[in-house]
Protein backbone atom coordinates (compact mmCIF):
# COMPACT_ATOMS: atom_id res chain seq x y z
CA UNK A 1 0.00 0.00 0.00
CA UNK A 2 1.03 3.49 -0.77
CA UNK A 3 0.07 7.01 -0.18
CA UNK A 4 0.45 9.75 -2.19
CA UNK A 5 0.07 13.40 -1.18
CA UNK A 6 -0.68 16.03 -3.46
CA UNK A 7 -1.75 19.72 -4.07
CA UNK A 8 -3.34 20.51 -7.38
CA UNK A 9 -3.07 24.11 -8.39
CA UNK A 10 -5.85 25.59 -11.42
CA UNK A 11 -4.74 26.71 -14.11
CA UNK A 12 -8.02 27.84 -15.54
CA UNK A 13 -10.76 28.41 -13.34
CA UNK A 14 -12.80 25.75 -12.34
CA UNK A 15 -16.79 24.69 -12.55
CA UNK A 16 -19.73 24.14 -9.74
CA UNK A 17 -20.88 20.67 -10.83
CA UNK A 18 -23.84 20.20 -8.20
CA UNK A 19 -27.45 21.43 -9.17
CA UNK A 20 -29.14 24.25 -6.79
CA UNK A 21 -32.09 22.77 -6.83
CA UNK A 22 -31.87 20.35 -3.87
CA UNK A 23 -34.99 18.29 -5.03
CA UNK A 24 -33.33 17.48 -8.54
CA UNK A 25 -30.19 16.48 -6.55
CA UNK A 26 -32.26 14.72 -3.50
CA UNK A 27 -33.81 12.26 -6.33
CA UNK A 28 -30.40 11.89 -8.58
CA UNK A 29 -28.37 11.18 -5.16
CA UNK A 30 -31.66 8.84 -3.93
CA UNK A 31 -31.04 6.85 -6.83
CA UNK A 32 -27.47 6.11 -6.32
CA UNK A 33 -26.61 6.27 -2.84
CA UNK A 34 -27.26 3.35 -0.28
CA UNK A 35 -28.37 4.69 2.65
CA UNK A 36 -30.49 8.17 3.65
CA UNK A 37 -27.98 9.79 5.60
CA UNK A 38 -25.54 10.04 2.29
CA UNK A 39 -28.37 11.60 0.88
CA UNK A 40 -29.06 14.18 3.48
CA UNK A 41 -25.11 14.98 3.96
CA UNK A 42 -24.94 15.83 0.20
CA UNK A 43 -28.07 17.49 -0.25
CA UNK A 44 -27.17 19.97 3.22
CA UNK A 45 -23.95 20.49 1.52
CA UNK A 46 -24.85 22.32 -1.50
CA UNK A 47 -26.75 24.61 0.47
CA UNK A 48 -29.62 24.76 -1.97
CA UNK A 49 -31.80 26.79 0.17
CA UNK A 50 -29.53 30.16 -1.05
CA UNK A 51 -29.58 29.06 -4.85
CA UNK A 52 -32.73 27.45 -5.60
CA UNK A 53 -34.05 29.58 -8.39
CA UNK A 54 -31.11 30.23 -10.29
CA UNK A 55 -31.21 27.04 -11.98
CA UNK A 56 -27.12 26.68 -11.86
CA UNK A 57 -24.82 24.35 -10.47
CA UNK A 58 -22.68 24.99 -7.69
CA UNK A 59 -20.15 24.13 -5.37
CA UNK A 60 -20.87 21.97 -2.01
CA UNK A 61 -20.11 24.07 0.84
CA UNK A 62 -18.25 23.13 4.22
CA UNK A 63 -19.98 24.31 7.66
CA UNK A 64 -18.02 27.41 7.56
CA UNK A 65 -19.20 28.22 3.64
CA UNK A 66 -15.94 26.97 1.84
CA UNK A 67 -16.70 25.06 -1.46
CA UNK A 68 -15.09 22.01 -1.79
CA UNK A 69 -15.08 19.16 -3.74
CA UNK A 70 -16.28 15.55 -3.17
CA UNK A 71 -13.65 12.56 -3.80
CA UNK A 72 -15.57 10.97 -5.88
CA UNK A 73 -14.95 13.52 -8.21
CA UNK A 74 -11.42 12.99 -8.02
CA UNK A 75 -11.79 9.56 -8.39
CA UNK A 76 -14.55 10.21 -11.37
CA UNK A 77 -11.50 12.18 -13.38
CA UNK A 78 -9.17 9.24 -12.49
CA UNK A 79 -11.44 7.18 -14.66
CA UNK A 80 -11.95 10.05 -17.24
CA UNK A 81 -8.51 10.53 -17.90
CA UNK A 82 -7.26 7.04 -17.63
CA UNK A 83 -10.25 5.89 -20.66
CA UNK A 84 -8.65 8.73 -22.86
CA UNK A 85 -4.90 8.12 -22.26
CA UNK A 86 -5.60 3.94 -22.88
CA UNK A 87 -5.53 4.72 -26.65
CA UNK A 88 -1.85 6.11 -26.28
CA UNK A 89 0.68 3.84 -26.95
CA UNK A 90 3.03 2.54 -24.22
CA UNK A 91 1.27 4.95 -21.44
CA UNK A 92 0.24 3.20 -17.86
CA UNK A 93 -3.09 3.65 -18.28
CA UNK A 94 -2.88 1.27 -21.66
CA UNK A 95 -1.89 -1.70 -19.50
CA UNK A 96 -4.73 -1.74 -17.29
CA UNK A 97 -7.36 -3.80 -18.31
CA UNK A 98 -10.74 -3.06 -16.21
CA UNK A 99 -9.37 0.46 -15.73
CA UNK A 100 -12.74 1.60 -13.74
CA UNK A 101 -13.03 -1.06 -11.45
CA UNK A 102 -9.39 -0.86 -10.67
CA UNK A 103 -9.91 2.41 -9.83
CA UNK A 104 -13.18 2.02 -7.20
CA UNK A 105 -11.62 -0.59 -5.67
CA UNK A 106 -7.86 0.31 -5.59
CA UNK A 107 -7.32 3.60 -5.57
CA UNK A 108 -8.67 6.11 -2.97
CA UNK A 109 -8.69 9.96 -2.26
CA UNK A 110 -9.07 11.67 1.17
CA UNK A 111 -10.58 13.15 3.15
CA UNK A 112 -13.95 12.87 1.43
CA UNK A 113 -14.80 16.85 1.40
CA UNK A 114 -11.46 18.14 -0.41
CA UNK A 115 -11.77 21.79 0.73
CA UNK A 116 -11.27 24.19 -1.87
CA UNK A 117 -8.24 27.39 -1.10
CA UNK A 118 -8.81 30.58 -3.55
CA UNK A 119 -8.46 34.57 -3.30
CA UNK A 120 -11.36 36.33 -4.34
CA UNK A 121 -14.85 36.01 -4.92
CA UNK A 122 -16.42 33.21 -6.66
CA UNK A 123 -18.29 34.22 -9.93
CA UNK A 124 -20.25 33.10 -12.54
CA UNK A 125 -20.00 31.42 -15.81
CA UNK A 126 -22.64 31.67 -18.47
CA UNK A 127 -22.30 29.70 -21.56
CA UNK A 128 -24.78 28.28 -24.18
CA UNK A 129 -24.88 24.07 -24.32
CA UNK A 130 -25.74 22.94 -28.41
CA UNK A 131 -27.47 19.41 -28.79
CA UNK A 132 -28.64 17.99 -31.83
CA UNK A 133 -31.95 15.97 -31.46
CA UNK A 134 -34.86 14.43 -33.83
CA UNK A 135 -36.59 18.03 -33.68
CA UNK A 136 -33.08 19.64 -34.66
CA UNK A 137 -30.51 21.60 -33.22
CA UNK A 138 -31.62 23.12 -29.92
CA UNK A 139 -29.51 25.76 -27.71
CA UNK A 140 -29.82 26.42 -24.02
CA UNK A 141 -28.12 28.45 -21.75
CA UNK A 142 -25.93 26.90 -18.54
CA UNK A 143 -24.47 28.96 -15.71
CA UNK A 144 -22.69 27.96 -12.59
CA UNK A 145 -20.80 29.14 -10.10
CA UNK A 146 -16.95 29.73 -11.47
CA UNK A 147 -13.44 29.68 -8.51
CA UNK A 148 -10.83 31.62 -10.32
CA UNK A 149 -7.48 30.52 -11.55
CA UNK A 150 -4.99 29.90 -8.71
CA UNK A 151 -7.25 27.87 -6.22
CA UNK A 152 -5.29 25.16 -5.02
CA UNK A 153 -7.12 21.67 -3.14
CA UNK A 154 -4.78 19.29 -1.38
CA UNK A 155 -5.52 15.38 -0.62
CA UNK A 156 -3.90 12.05 -0.36
CA UNK A 157 -4.22 9.20 -2.39
CA UNK A 158 -4.08 5.60 -1.49
CA UNK A 159 -3.35 2.86 -3.57
CA UNK A 160 -4.02 -0.46 -1.96
CA UNK A 161 -1.73 -1.95 -5.58
CA UNK A 162 1.80 0.12 -5.75
CA UNK A 163 1.57 -0.98 -8.97
CA UNK A 164 -0.76 2.14 -9.84
CA UNK A 165 1.33 4.44 -8.63
CA UNK A 166 2.73 5.38 -12.36
CA UNK A 167 -0.77 5.35 -13.52
CA UNK A 168 -1.91 7.80 -10.78
CA UNK A 169 1.23 10.21 -11.73
CA UNK A 170 0.23 10.31 -15.57
CA UNK A 171 -3.38 10.49 -14.76
CA UNK A 172 -2.57 14.12 -12.57
CA UNK A 173 0.05 15.11 -15.00
CA UNK A 174 -2.66 15.30 -17.43
CA UNK A 175 -4.58 17.79 -15.92
CA UNK A 176 -2.93 20.50 -17.60
CA UNK A 177 -5.09 19.29 -20.91
CA UNK A 178 -8.26 18.38 -19.19
CA UNK A 179 -9.37 19.34 -15.64
CA UNK A 180 -12.03 18.86 -13.08
CA UNK A 181 -15.69 19.78 -12.96
CA UNK A 182 -18.10 21.22 -15.45
CA UNK A 183 -17.00 22.33 -19.32
CA UNK A 184 -13.57 20.55 -18.82
CA UNK A 185 -13.12 20.09 -23.01
CA UNK A 186 -13.22 24.04 -22.97
CA UNK A 187 -10.27 23.92 -20.85
CA UNK A 188 -12.09 24.97 -17.41
CA UNK A 189 -10.75 23.05 -14.38
CA UNK A 190 -7.40 22.33 -15.72
CA UNK A 191 -4.18 22.15 -12.96
CA UNK A 192 -1.13 21.85 -12.41
CA UNK A 193 0.22 19.24 -9.40
CA UNK A 194 3.06 18.67 -6.69
CA UNK A 195 3.47 16.42 -4.31
CA UNK A 196 3.89 17.81 -0.86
Amino acid sequence: MKELKVRLTFIEPILGTCPSNGDVYRDFIASKAPDATTIEDEVAAIGADAVADRGMTVFPRLDDGTPFLYDYQIKGFFKDTCGGLRKVKGSESEKIKAYKKEIDKLIFPFPRCIPILFDGEIGECQRPLRAQTAQGERVSLAISEEIPAGATIEFSITLLNDGNEKAVREWLDYGKFSGIGQWRNSGRGRFTWEET
